[in-house]
């Protein structure tokens, strides 16, 4: 199951920092997540200050 963020992202870019597939990017109030290209390993959610990557 890929990975989605949450409304608790604060736009600090670790997440997208962190993806190996460079699937993360930012969004107009946070950042956003390409469900079709997320490997679903979890990277973003282990960096993120916040938890706001969550599985779907």
């Amino acid at each position: 199951m890929a990975y989605k963020i949450t409304d608790d992202c604060i736009s600090c870019g670790a997440c997208a920092d962190a993806c190996p597939v460079s699937c993360i990017s930012e969004g107009d109030s946070k950042y956003v997540i390409d469900a079709d290209s997320c490997l679903s390993c979890g990277a973003c959610a282990g960096t993120c200050p916040v938890g706001a990557p969550v599985e779907e």
